[in-house]
């Protein structure tokens, strides 16, 4: 036999080896070290255990937001009940707390709270004056859920800046058409300035509003009537009101309650004595968040 046939008999043996070596090395070859039990992988954590990468990132992107305005991240709302909890009932009703009990006269009900156990807290903001880019700005970056109760008198200088809220998820919802105490006037007159209203809102925003809050709280049983006469099927009240740094209470233990609506304003730093309404928003985000509660969405309970 030649050199050159030694040669190539010690070149083969000596790659076969080195294929051999790298196979096990890392487990693609033909032998088991991959699977041998003195190699085997670290077990991983189930599936459902360990949230998406879309997950992680909306959490630590919602997280960022709340930093960004000064506030600690509110709690995730609990999913909305299968049947709404104050719903109206066709015996007349909500199924819940409010500040009259009957519908079977052909009035709507007035409520002030959502009958719930949860922690959890409604926000509605009235009238619609301050139009201020930064509130819109805040809310999508923030994602809590709110409402609107929105009077024409107030909103008609701008209809687009609410309908960029709508676009959030802001419910529309019913402030009459000139924010007059409905209590001075005859029935006839509060039929105007609540279905007037309807009208406005649901040509700008394309559905016809569900809920009224009367300008100040203020309403009899002619508001009651010409509500229902007017689509209307519950009017809505408040607990508390937001004022710049607190919560105005109307119960003496100055505390929330689960299920309390509170009421704050479009307004901007002349009412706000310099403060404006993002400012504000944060105040009572914070005193929200001190007594433990969260914010849901008024429309997913009523």
């Amino acid at each position: 036999m030649g050199w050159h046939a030694v040669d190539r008999r010690i070149m083969g043996a000596a790659l076969a080896g080195l294929l051999l070596v790298t196979g096990l090395a890392t487990g693609c070859g033909t032998g088991r070290a991959a699977d041998s039990p003195t190699s085997s992988p670290r077990p991983s954590a189930p599936e459902e255990a360990r949230p998406s990468r879309t997950e992680a990132g909306a959490r630590t992107g919602t997280e960022a937001a709340y930093r960004k305005w000064g506030i600690e991240p509110l709690a995730a709302p609990p999913a909305p009940p299968a049947d709404k909890p104050a719903s109206p009932d066709p015996a007349g009703g909500t199924g819940g707390a409010g500040e009259t009990g009957g519908s079977a006269d052909g009035g709507v009900p007035v409520i002030s709270e959502i009958p719930t156990e949860e922690k959890i807290v409604f926000l509605t903001f009235d009238d619609g004056a301050e139009k201020d880019p930064e509130f819109v700005t805040m809310m999508r970056e923030l994602k809590v859920p709110f409402t609107t109760f929105l009077t024409d008198s107030a909103i008609r200088s701008d209809y687009g800046y609410f309908g960029k809220l709508q676009d959030l998820g802001a419910g529309i919802q019913n402030h009459t058409l000139t924010h007059p105490d409905l209590r001075t006037l005859g029935a006839a007159a509060q039929k105007q300035e609540i279905c007037g209203q309807q009208e406005k809102l649901k040509n700008r925003y394309g559905t016809a509003p569900r809920l009224l809050r009367p300008p100040y709280g203020n309403w009899n049983e002619d508001t009651r009537t010409a509500a229902a006469s007017c689509g209307i099927e519950a009017i809505v009240l408040w607990r508390e009101s937001m004022q710049i740094k607190n919560m105005q209470y109307q119960r003496g233990d100055r505390k929330l309650r689960p299920g309390d609506i509170i009421l704050a304003h479009f307004r901007g730093p002349s009412e706000l004595k310099g403060t404006t309404m993002t400012e504000m928003t944060a105040n009572m985000l914070r005193r929200i968040q001190e007594q433990g509660f969260t914010v849901a969405r008024l429309e997913d309970y009523l």
